[in-house]
């Protein structure tokens, strides 16, 4: 296998993580979605990580999020894509195939502290 394949699959795996544990945050009520409720997360210190799409076209909602992340010491990982973050927190209607449809962009999601509480107690009892 070359090396450009393992980054590919390692970035594959992360994606499906990342997936995972989104749903099941959103299962949980755990997710904060969008810049008003992520904004508020991150300001109370409620957040563990904070999820924000490359692709945004707003430089200031960007840099918001960037400062509060880094003035509280939470971590921020960047995704691709605003529409596949949309996608991945629910903010989709799903059809009879069981693909998305009129997906919502998203650019900021925020896990929250009792969610990732809840998601260690689930992976190790």
């Amino acid at each position: 296998m070359a090396e450009g394949d393992d980054m590919q699959s390692d970035q594959k795996k992360l994606e499906n993580s990342i997936k995972e544990v989104l749903k099941t945050a959103l299962v949980h009520d755990g997710l904060a979605r969008g810049l008003r409720e992520a904004v508020k997360a991150l300001d109370k210190r409620q957040a563990m990580l904070c999820l924000l799409a490359k692709n945004c076209t707003e430089a200031a909602y960007t840099r918001l999020v960037e400062a509060l992340c880094t003035e509280h010491n939470i971590m921020l990982m960047k995704v691709d894509d605003n529409t596949k973050l949309g996608e991945w927190v629910g903010l989709c209607k799903i059809d009879k195939e069981g693909k998305p449809r009129k997906v919502v962009k998203c650019s900021c999601v925020v896990i929250k502290v009792s969610m990732y509480c809840t998601l260690w107690c689930l992976s190790h009892s």
